[in-house]
């Protein structure tokens, strides 16, 4: 199979994940029953409380890419120092370009060109450390959440569920092992003849010692912890019958679903949705509810840090060497 033709069926695949979702969104929002049903939660919602928890959340977006901010300044501390106000520009910058791009990888080029042009390719494996210590955050907690899920929603088989079980505590020990010994990455770059000219780049994986990246999941916690406080808020708001527990763990759920499915920022509203949906029908049964609750916490998170991210981009100079 020719590249062309993988990135033919990549983007098939993509187009049909996309495709359904919205055809299932558009379902959900012209049933007339589950429209009069979103009406009347609306109504019944206080507006000084609307707006204050809508501020709040906010305020929550600002402090999250404020945590992202300080956590990038963290790792690059070492062998491209920069201030907090660079580390800010060149985050949202990154989600500008992350917006428009498959599986956000606009972000690593909108970041690291705001470290010096010599410093750019040790930036790309510094976040990529960041990156995953924010997917090991994601697939325990969500792969624990998921387990939860299984056995108190699906009721499935107690030996299938022992399986499961064991699987994902299996997965989850993986996951940390492989995040706190990260230099094993370098090591197996090293390892090909061909890549072991660029040992400099593959070596920032080393320096990190695992109190360093203690305190970098730590960041990766902060974030996730905010982000899904930030769907309580919303959810709370228009369906204050659902417990904090339960919440918290579908959308820890959610997330872990969201992180493997291949999408682009700008248009994954749909996927997002369709799967809070499917995911808090067990429940609720105010679908157009999760579903507006989804496209606010979309737009506060995406749309608006990208908005305020294209006044960095602004700042780029791509052809200084002195950056």
């Amino acid at each position: 199979m020719t590249n062309t033709t993988k990135k033919w069926i990549s983007w098939l695949v993509k187009a049909g994940i996309l495709a359904l979702a919205f055809l299932f969104i558009y379902k959900r929002l012209t049933n007339s029953e589950g429209l009069k049903h979103f009406t009347d939660i609306i109504t019944e919602v206080n507006t000084v409380y609307a707006v204050i928890t809508v501020t709040l959340i906010g305020i929550l977006m600002v402090f999250n890419y404020l945590q992202e901010a300080y956590k990038w300044q963290y790792l690059t501390r070492k062998w491209a120092p920069i201030s907090a106000w660079q580390s800010i520009s060149s985050v949202f910058c990154g989600l500008t370009l992350a917006i428009f791009t498959p599986n956000r990888w606009g972000e690593f080029g909108g970041r690291v060109m705001f470290l010096p042009k010599r410093k750019r390719l040790h930036g790309v494996f510094a976040m990529a450390v960041g990156t995953f210590g924010q997917m090991v955050v994601t697939c325990v907690l969500g792969s624990a959440s998921l387990l939860w899920f299984i056995y108190y929603f699906l009721h499935v088989n107690f030996w299938l569920y022992i399986g499961m079980l064991t699987t994902g505590l299996g997965f989850m020990t993986l996951m940390l092992i492989f995040y706190f010994n990260v230099r094993w990455v370098a090591s197996l770059l090293n390892a090909i003849p061909f890549l072991r000219k660029y040992h400099r780049f593959f070596d920032v994986l080393k320096r990190y010692r695992s109190n360093e990246l203690l305190v970098i999941m730590c960041f990766c916690l902060a974030r996730f912890l905010t982000y899904s406080f930030q769907y309580y808020l919303i959810i709370h708001l228009l369906l204050p019958q659902i417990a904090l527990h339960k919440v918290m763990l579908l959308t820890s759920v959610f997330f872990f679903i969201q992180s493997v499915l291949p999408t682009i920022d700008v248009v994954d509203i749909g996927v997002r949705s369709a799967t809070a949906d499917k995911l808090f029908e067990y429940v609720t049964n105010q679908h157009i509810a999760i579903i507006a609750a989804v496209a606010l916490i979309w737009f506060t998170n995406i749309i608006l840090p990208a908005i305020i991210g294209s006044v960095f981009v602004l700042k780029l100079r791509f052809f200084d060497n002195d950056l």
